[in-house]
């Protein structure tokens, strides 16, 4: 039997909008934020080390089609592994998203891969002082002034 993956975080939430530009004016109206980015049909609204996606709901998609969240673990792969012995079908490589028996999608990341990041002193805390980042991740902190 696998053994269990540590959460550690939100790494973000996805909601669906029908106007994706509309979205970015309300939020933009309401809330400070720098915008992340954008992909056609998506834009990314940076809250530090977390994110806000806004996904372009298509009139074809099944409702909640891109709507999730994304949760940090420990250990990306070992996650895999106790969602298949589950019984989960998910992927053998890469991306990992899944729904749960309620049908909530749910994307798990690496927390060595995110810019999502816990202080020292809560890592120690939850028993996960020696969980470090990526290369990228590191670059991603600091290209955004995140990082010491």
């Amino acid at each position: 039997m696998a053994e269990r993956v540590r959460l550690v975080g939100i790494n973000h939430v996805a909601l669906e909008v029908g106007d994706v530009d509309a979205a970015v004016d309300f939020y933009g109206a309401v809330f400070a934020f720098e915008l992340r980015g954008r992909v056609p049909g998506g834009a990314f609204l940076d809250m530090g080390d977390q994110f806000l996606a806004l996904m372009r709901a298509s009139d074809d998609s099944a409702p909640d089609a891109h709507r999730h969240f994304g949760l940090v673990v420990e250990d990306k792969e070992a996650a895999r592994v106790a969602l298949r012995e589950a019984g989960l079908d998910v992927r053998k490589r890469g991306n990992l998203r899944f729904r749960d028996p309620w049908g909530n999608s749910v994307e798990v990341v690496d927390y060595r891969d995110v810019q999502f990041t816990k202080a020292p002193a809560v890592l120690d805390g939850m028993g996960l002082a020696n969980l470090g980042k990526s290369e990228s991740a590191r670059r991603e902190l600091a290209g955004k002034g995140l990082a010491g």
